[in-house]
């Protein structure tokens, strides 16, 4: 007796993330995404649940493999703190320059799409940036910065990395994207200067 034809669920899920990515929820139809993952209706359907619940499972392995590269940039930030955050933006300039994927940033996308969609959706990609400025934040008090600070500044990293990705869609070159990174970078580097100056003068 013949079994059910196998498919891999790892390469159906990145074809639609890819195709939700490229082209947002709404212009997504099921026949686009059975087109791309080989996957009829049904199939679709059985595996992955409605629209909703597959774009959730993209939007989830999306977070999860970005999310991963932001966090081995950012291990060492005790150490060497601008390294870490120049190497955290890396992660999305080599995104945005990788030709296999689309341009932009799939949760940021989401998060400006949010009116249009489900509260479950919606709330999914609030969560992502939250992780995103958690994990800036973790990382910079790591680098001792002030707590206020720390929080300061991961609003701001957090922003312009999105921010990077909704320019890369707008047609801005390389060089101009990483003038906006070095301008943020700069405001660290004086913002840590100026914390270990005040340690000096208070060993002094």
């Amino acid at each position: 007796m013949a079994g059910k034809k196998q498919f891999d669920v790892g390469l159906a899920l990145d074809a639609a993330m890819v195709q939700f990515w490229r082209a947002g929820y709404a212009d997504t139809s099921l026949d686009d995404l059975s087109r791309v993952t080989g996957l009829n209706r049904s199939s679709i359907y059985s595996s992955f649940g409605d629209k909703d619940s597959l774009y959730l499972r993209c939007l989830d392995r999306y977070a999860s493999r970005y999310g991963d590269r932001y966090d081995q940039a950012l291990s060492h930030a005790s150490e060497e703190p601008l390294r870490a955050v120049r190497a955290f933006f890396e992660v999305t300039l080599q995104r945005i320059a990788d030709p296999d994927v689309p341009e932009g940033c799939l949760v940021a996308q989401t998060a400006m799409a949010t009116p249009v969609l489900s509260p479950a959706i919606a709330a999914r990609a609030i969560e992502a940036l939250g992780f995103q400025r958690a994990r800036l934040r973790t990382a910079l008090n790591a680098a001792e910065l002030t707590e206020g600070d720390a929080d300061a500044f991961a609003v701001h990293f957090a922003a312009v990395n999105q921010s990077l990705a909704v320019m890369s869609r707008a047609g801005a070159t390389q060089k101009q994207l990483r003038t906006v990174v070095d301008i943020s970078m700069s405001a660290l580097s004086q913002a840590l200067h100026g914390r270990e100056s005040l340690r000096y003068r208070s060993s002094g």
